[in-house]
């Protein structure tokens, strides 16, 4: 038995060349590191959604998942990797079941007492983009990332939009 409480069995030998090291890194992942794309490196397109006769929650999703940057290879969860979205004709979307009379919208004005509530069918008439906005909001992630992809969403209520310059590509939506 050795002295000093240790026991008898010795660690191997260091591999000629190689310094002596507890873990060796590089032995257990040759090449394989993750790659993690930069926020400057992004290069961003523009997309036009038409949502017109769309169910609200289904083009929410899509929205969303481009504005995250998921539908890309580069997708890296950290990183604003997103595409712009334009929403055309979003008082034409659609909600299912009985939503219009059943969905409520909630916003406080900053007074006491303040919380106003609104059924989706008056909002509908009166701001039909908050409705898109909030659905596309619900499923962004929450804090400033989200808010940064949240900026990326142009939503409009007619089908005219002022961004023809950028020359935006149709979003296409599975059938």
């Amino acid at each position: 038995m050795n002295s000093g409480g240790r026991s008898a069995i010795s660690k191997p030998a260091a591999a000629p060349g190689r310094p002596e090291t507890p873990l060796s890194i590089t032995a257990s992942r040759p090449n394989r590191a993750t790659r993690s794309i930069a926020a400057p490196s992004v290069e961003r397109s523009w997309y036009v959604a038409d949502a017109d006769d769309q169910v609200l929650g289904r083009l929410a999703t899509r929205i969303a998942t481009v504005l995250r940057g998921k539908h890309k290879p580069s997708f890296t969860p950290h990183v604003d990797g997103g595409d712009y979205v334009i929403v055309v004709n979003a008082g034409k979307v659609r909600l299912t079941g009985r939503k219009l009379d059943q969905k409520t919208y909630h916003r406080h004005t900053g007074y006491m007492g303040g919380i106003k509530s609104v059924s989706a069918r008056r909002m509908l008439e009166t701001h039909p983009e908050r409705v898109l906005r909030a659905a596309v909001r619900g499923m962004l992630p929450k804090g400033p990332l989200g808010r940064q992809m949240l900026r990326k969403l142009r939503v409009y209520a007619e089908a005219e939009h002022p961004h023809a310059a950028q020359k935006p590509q149709p979003l296409e939506f599975d059938a």
